[in-house]
């Protein structure tokens, strides 16, 4: 190889190219303007002069390009990089991944509530009727027998969940269980069965009121006293149902002693009793102990086919409609909810005429027995109920008889083909999005298997269905909300214990963590459960300003979260200091419940939006990517629903924030306000006014903002937003500018940016110089991913460790040539030729993987080519492979030079010493 390939720098290159030389645009090979040339250029000769004067000018021309490259240099640093010294970089990749994340999980364009719930409590699907009310919930169930016909309907058609049997001997052998689960799995039907099973062979077994529901506000201690004593004339062998209010600030659990005491007294009166309780740090030790037992959810997908089923047996009948096992009139479809024959799933009529429901939460949980597994029953259709317990459907006398007994199907088949048809719309991908949940709970099943049916009968149309469907996640967070504080109103039970624990942070702490699950579904486990802890904390303090929330530390149990949220944990990749490490996730069990759970604390609960605007700001300041920027989704998310209150509380003021992680917070709320068509113009008119009339920390936000790609109108008024932003000030934001140029590279119009950065690199002026030179630069050391939002399985997205330039030299060929000229621009200019040179190294480095794998060479086969076109390039790639070979500290391989040399020069136009060094 010739001698000067072994000197500290590159050989003397020859003299630049005219223009039409190589690169269409009008500065030579795309690069600085003339005049800069003559200043700056690596190649521009020195004076040959020996006067004083020649070489005090000289070497006050070197200083000059010394400080240039120095400001330069500091140009190209990480403008995301919380303080100016540090040097770690940014994990900008994970924060990309944790948006695109947030994003999914809150897909705009959902309809998430298509019924008005302002101040009616009912919903009307075709002639189907859902009660909305959940305030009912906070009604008091009160001491009463369960109506023999409610425990009739319950013996014909319930479904067993895993484990009843076990369940029915547990309550043999010991007279109680206590009974756990979420709210709506069908928890107290499970119980009414048990209790009806238990006492039909019984001592009581010819008592029309045999079972009987116990007054909650006596607890456990009171039904233990009036078992023993015989209060109310109950006869012997009465099975009762207690649901207890633990829910309430200041109640104690009842505790071990207590339930002895009620067992011992159920033994003497030969009775039974069942004790339903939500899953949580209350209720954990009762099903800790000897009477406790988990209740499995009941098997939706079969009493989905089993409801299905019956509603079209039950409509399928003679075309007349005038007799025969249909009995009642019209359609026998949902009449009134309200009348007083109305029953619920859990059995008991209640006041108001309503049944009684589960405390927590208004969801009617024991819906009917209809296969019974393992006895044979005949199924019953009887009690179709809505997602909040209210009966949906007529309730004509004469029905219970006729539904004793399946019917059989026409003569020509139809039904055999109506279930058909059935089954296929049950699968059907539309209906299954509009869903949007994992599984459904007894009364989700109950109103799905009415919508199917109704649309296969021609009473519900195809749009009536899809909303209907859509309702039941808007549905279940109505109810995961409404009223949840009431009970802070009221006074504590009378039961002569002082209560120990706090109310408030007990109370809100569910609340909290769904809240904290629909904001950052996806991440970490324990990062949504401390999430939840903050979020419990602001809740409390804004429900009590004069107390200090207290909760235990030991007290939480991550599975009744997960139950009492319909959460599922999943094992999945955790970024982690730029690593990815493999973590407990949690999702929803459901697309849909993320966004209905915002909408319905936005739109519904006012006073709640203070101490979740606080709580966002604090996630605003994680230093964790998974966290902050999927709360920056959210954060979007709200402002749309709100964009007055989104603007003034969250966007504007961390907008102006001092520390680059709230302003990026701010950003991309900003753009995901964007993504919805009706506040794009909105968001376009901010971005605009900030990057023309902002303060400085405005306008880095609105750069930030701009290389998302949809705050501006077009590609070119994004790039000259951010040029107005990079150059003013003598370029005091020009890197802020210069990274979101690049990452508008990765979208479907970067012919266009690299366009403007040729026309920029011409510029008479010389900031519009340096930001082309600098998102030249920056181009070449950008990771794909780290400015990506496309999934894996795209050209680029399975690219996502190649440096951003060899990605599109790779993926997008017709841009080859544009990439290369503006690339050699950087290296020919002085001021940008040593951070240039080390980005090439870069390149050349990534060829292959320290284990020999096949890495970006595709990329470098497509550019080096294009970027050596010329004698003095290919001396300069010499220079510098042999200087990499005889690197001290990372010595390129001898194998390794010689393949990129090949990648780069033709063989044709190799010199022999050239050949004798690189083969």
């Amino acid at each position: 190889m010739a001698d000067e390939a072994v000197a500290d720098r590159p050989a003397e290159p020859a003299a630049p190219k005219a223009k039409d030389a190589r690169s269409p645009e009008p500065p030579p090979r795309g690069g600085a303007r003339g005049d800069d040339n003559a200043k700056d250029a690596p190649d521009a000769p020195g004076s040959s002069g020996s006067s004083d004067a020649a070489d005090a000018e000289a070497a006050e021309r070197e200083k000059e390009r010394e400080r240039a490259a120095d400001r330069f240099k500091d140009r190209t640093r990480d403008p995301l990089a919380e303080e100016q010294g540090e040097e770690e970089p940014t994990d900008a990749a994970a924060a990309t991944r944790a948006r695109r994340s947030g994003q999914k999980l809150l897909a705009s364009g959902r309809d998430l509530i298509g019924f008005d719930r302002s101040d009616v409590g009912r919903l009307h699907i075709g002639d189907i009727n859902i009660g909305l009310d959940a305030r009912r919930s906070g009604l008091s169930m009160r001491d009463g027998p369960v109506p023999e016909e409610e425990l009739l309907r319950i013996r014909r058609t319930h479904i067993e969940p895993e484990g009843y049997v076990r369940l029915r001997r547990a309550l043999e052998a010991r007279r109680l269980l206590v009974l756990g689960g979420a709210p709506g799995t069908g928890r107290a039907s499970t119980a009414l069965a048990l209790l009806e099973e238990v006492t039909r062979d019984g001592e009581g077994g010819q008592n029309s009121e045999r079972v009987r529901r116990a007054d909650p506000e006596r607890g456990v201690r009171g039904l233990a006293t009036q078992v023993a004593g015989g209060e109310g004339g109950h006869p012997r062998g009465t099975g009762y149902l207690l649901e207890p209010a633990l829910d309430r600030p200041g109640t104690l659990p009842p505790d071990g002693m207590d339930l002895d005491q009620l067992a011992s007294a159920l033994a003497e009166q030969g009775s039974y009793a069942v004790v339903v309780v939500s899953v949580g740090s209350a209720a954990n030790p009762l099903l800790a102990g000897r009477y406790g037992a988990i209740c499995p959810p009941a098997p939706t997908r079969e009493l989905v086919a089993v409801r299905l089923r019956q509603r079209l047996e039950e409509e399928h009948g003679d075309p007349a409609r005038g007799g025969g096992g249909g009995g009642g009139g019209g359609s026998g479809r949902a009449r009134d909810a309200d009348e007083g024959s109305a029953r619920d799933g859990d059995g008991g009529a209640g006041p108001n005429g309503h049944a009684d429901r589960d405390r927590d939460g208004g969801r009617d949980e024991g819906r009917t027995r209809g296969a019974d597994q393992g006895r044979g029953r005949a199924r019953n259709g009887d009690g179709d109920a809505g997602p909040n317990g209210h009966a949906e459907r007529d309730r004509d006398g004469g029905r219970d008889q006729d539904r004793g007994q399946d019917r059989r199907p026409d003569d020509d088949g139809s039904l055999s083909r109506l279930l058909e048809r059935a089954a296929e719309l049950r699968e059907d991908p539309e209906v299954t999005e509009a869903v949007g949940l994992d599984d459904l709970r007894p009364a989700e099943a109950e109103l799905f298997a009415s919508l199917l049916a109704g649309h296969l009968l021609g009473s519900v149309g195809r749009e009536e269905l899809l909303s209907g469907c859509r309702g039941l996640a808007a549905v279940q967070a109505y109810e995961w909300f409404a009223g949840v504080d009431r009970a802070l109103a009221a006074p504590p039970p009378g039961d002569g214990r002082a209560p120990v624990r706090s109310g408030t942070a007990a109370l809100f702490h569910p609340v909290a963590f769904r809240i904290a699950l629909a904001v950052l579904g996806g991440a970490s486990h324990s990062a949504v459960s401390a999430a939840a802890h903050l979020l419990t904390w602001e809740l409390s303090v804004q429900s009590d300003p004069d107390s200090t929330p207290a909760r235990p530390l030991f007290c939480d149990d991550p599975e009744s979260d997960l139950a009492l949220s319909r959460a599922r944990p999943a094992d999945g990749p955790v970024d982690v200091a730029g690593a990815e490490v493999t973590g407990r996730l949690i999702f929803y069990r459901g697309a849909a419940l993320p966004a209905a759970v915002l909408a319905e604390l936005w739109d519904r609960h006012f006073p709640v939006r203070a101490p979740v605007v606080r709580w966002l700001r604090l996630l605003a300041d994680d230093p964790r990517p998974q966290v902050s920027m999927r709360a920056a989704v959210a954060a979007g998310e709200l402002s749309v629903r709100d964009f007055e209150h989104g603007y003034a509380e969250l966007v504007r003021p961390l907008a102006e924030a001092p520390t680059p992680r709230r302003r990026v917070f701010a950003a991309t709320a900003l753009d995901q306000a964007a993504g919805h068509a009706s506040h794009r113009r909105a968001v376009r008119k901010v971005v605009e006014d900030w990057s023309r009339h902002g303060t400085p920390a405005l306008r880095w936000t609105a750069a930030m903002a701009l290389g998302y790609g949809r705050s501006a109108d077009s590609m070119d008024d994004t790039l000259d937003a951010l040029a107005r932003i990079g150059v003013r000030d003598d370029g005091e934001q020009l890197a802020v500018a210069s990274l979101n140029v690049v990452r508008l590279l990765t979208l479907p119009e970067c012919a266009t940016v690299l366009r403007r950065l040729a026309d920029w690199t011409g510029h008479h002026g010389e900031e519009y110089q340096d930001l082309a030179l600098v998102s030249i630069v920056r181009l070449a050391l950008t990771d794909v991913d780290e400015v990506l939002d496309d999934e894996p399985g795209t050209p680029l997205g399975d690219r996502g460790d190649w440096p951003l330039l060899l990605a599109l030299a790779a993926t997008r060929p017709e841009l080859t040539g544009k990439l290369a000229d503006l690339f050699w621009t950087a290296l020919n200019t002085a001021r940008s030729r040593d951070v240039a040179f080390d980005a090439l190294e870069t390149l050349l480095r990534s060829a292959s993987r320290k284990d020999g794998r096949e890495w970006t060479r595709e990329g470098l086969a497509a550019l080096l080519p294009a970027l050596t076109a010329e004698e003095h390039d290919r001396r300069r790639l010499d220079w510098l492979l042999r200087r990499m070979m005889r690197d001290q500290d990372r010595p390129l391989a001898e194998e390794r030079a010689r393949a990129l040399w090949r990648l780069a020069v033709p063989a044709r136009q190799r010199r022999s010493d050239e050949e004798e060094s690189h083969g």
